[in-house]
């Protein structure tokens, strides 16, 4: 999924930079400041984020990638090195081929890190290395246990104009460490993420391969302009919650031409967790995702929830590919939630193999404590599927809502599921409201009202802001 940088004598790198009509800056000059590696000046056209003005390479600070020397220290000496320059240029962390063993490191703003091809930065497996943290405020506690976190293995917060790039390099969290923790209930607290970024914004994740999270594998939250594009997430299909990408509480996201093997829910929008999230208050919205490509046998291919209390709304999907996966849209909250879904679009789907075509979700239980409120209930509204195709499938749709709180419009249209057993019951609908045209197998009645024969569902024809954003590449060459 992730692109190669032509190759020359040199070694050819790419770094991306941002164009957007919400962080337009002039570019008259674009030079690099090269600590040890000189080479040719790399020039920026147009309008972007300035190129990163000081390159450092890992092995510049003693890095060995054996696969065996630890080297958190130094990857904390780097980040610090470059942090200096933030206001001045920027600074990009080049992690050359080999296999560099650490435990969790922090980013700095207006910062690249930037793998090489065959880079592997491969995750500690010394628990020791994983202080507790706080948990997210939108969350009261760790997801897994009460209290606190581990550190998440690569972190930022309140950051501006991050980039994690490069030609198709490896971030390894080597999980199975954890995963066998968990499944013993060895842990004090809750695992930590692959990737986080909290309370930051224009960030950027391309070109790169994630495998064996601990857990979430990408978790941008509380922030605000982030474009995924170009990668790939990789995960035995058992292992414990290992969703691919989960923006929450997050606005003006673009997922983009992305594959995902996934024990969890390949994308997974989030917003904080009962009581804790109606008080944080912060919705994820205009959120756009395109060319998925999804493998999760136990999960859904876009989830949307549990954890909504803050609010979602204004997602567009189109051009969404599932393999042997569980569900192909699943809604997922519960009483004591509170908070919305509303104004989903999703188009263009193909599911091969596939349990549930569309699941709703309204009697989701787990709550972070015994102090939610009861009288919570969650607003799930204008909810619109159209131009599905599923083959191999078990069941159209499974959609429950919550007595004396229906799930209300509800659109389906065109969408052909051909069945395994087309003698079993094929859609099992409770506390729902909507319409329906063009479906096979016939949908239930509650999809029948109002008279939506011949009513195509909607999808927005504007584009939202961050889909207007143009990923221009900036190419720097360095030898050694």
């Amino acid at each position: 999924m992730a692109t190669q940088a032509k190759q020359t004598d040199h070694v050819n790198l790419l770094t991306l930079c941002i164009i957007s009509l919400l962080f337009i800056l002039p570019i008259t000059e674009c030079k690099h400041h090269h600590h040890r590696r000189v080479g040719p000046d790399a020039s920026c056209t147009g309008q972007s984020t300035p190129c990163r003005n000081h390159t450092v390479y890992l092995t510049d600070f003693g890095a060995k990638g054996d696969g065996v020397t630890s080297n958190t220290g130094v990857f904390a000496a780097a980040v610090a090195e470059l942090a200096k320059y933030q206001w001045n240029g920027g600074g990009m962390l080049v992690v050359p081929a080999g296999r560099y063993l650490t435990g969790p490191f922090n980013l700095t703003s207006h910062f690249t890190l930037f793998l090489e091809k065959d880079a592997v930065i491969l995750a500690s497996n010394d628990i020791n290395e994983y202080p507790p943290i706080a948990p997210l405020p939108s969350y009261g506690r760790g997801r897994d246990l009460p209290g606190p976190r581990h550190s998440n293995f690569i972190f930022g917060t309140n950051l501006t104009d991050v980039i994690i790039t490069g030609n198709n390099g490896t971030i390894d969290g080597q999980g199975q460490f954890w995963w066998d923790k968990f499944h013993k209930n060895e842990l004090s607290y809750t695992r930590g993420y692959l990737v986080e970024l909290m309370f930051s914004e224009q960030i950027l994740i391309s070109n790169v391969t994630f495998v064996n999270s601990s857990s979430w594998n990408l978790h941008p939250v509380y922030s605000n302009n982030v474009i995924i594009s170009g990668i790939t997430i990789l995960a035995p299909l058992d292992s414990p919650n290992t969703d691919g990408i989960d923006p929450d509480s997050s606005s003006n996201v673009r997922i983009e031409d992305v594959y995902i093997v996934s024990g969890d829910d390949c994308v997974a929008i989030k917003s904080g967790w009962d009581e804790y999230g109606t008080a944080f208050n912060m919705s994820s919205q205009h959120i756009s995702v395109k060319r998925l490509t999804c493998v999760s046998p136990t999960s859904a291919v876009i989830a949307l929830g549990s954890e909504m209390s803050g609010g979602i709304h204004d997602v567009r999907a189109e051009d969404i590919t599932a393999i042997n996966s569980e569900s192909g849209v699943r809604i997922k909250t519960g009483v004591g939630r509170g908070g919305y879904v509303k104004d989903i679009y999703v188009r263009g789907v193909n599911l091969y193999t596939i349990k549930w075509v569309f699941w709703m979700t309204g009697n989701y239980g787990q709550h972070p404590d015994n102090n939610f409120d009861p009288n919570a209930l969650p607003e799930i509204t204008n909810i619109n599927y159209s131009d599905f195709y599923a083959e191999n499938v078990t069941m159209t749709g499974r959609l429950a809502g919550i007595p004396n709180d229906p799930f209300k419009g509800i659109c389906i249209s065109n969408v052909t599921a051909q069945l395994m057993d087309p003698k079993k019951l094929q859609w099992n609908c409770t506390d729902v409201e909507g319409i329906s045209t063009g479906v096979s197998p016939t949908p239930c009645k509650a999809l029948q009202n109002g008279g939506g024969y011949g009513k195509e569902c909607q999808f927005p024809t504007d584009l939202l802001e961050i889909e207007k954003v143009v990923i221009n590449q900036c190419p720097f060459k360095g030898y050694y």
